[in-house]
């Protein structure tokens, strides 16, 4: 969990996983940041698909 108060260069970012940019932390994802793997819905909408499995 992070501290209350952070400035915004010491916001944590993370990559999205649909489109590969970079997204910083928001409020409303306090307390689900490790869940968090999309920027925004439009690409949690749009989520890559699993390839084929390799064997």
């Amino acid at each position: 969990m992070l501290p209350d108060k952070l400035r915004k260069g010491q916001l944590p970012t993370k990559i999205c996983v649909t489109c590969g940019r970079p997204f910083e932390y928001r409020k409303k994802w306090r307390n689900s940041w490790d869940d968090v793997k999309y920027c925004g819905e439009k690409c949690q909408r749009h989520k890559p698909k699993p390839g084929p499995a390799s064997t």
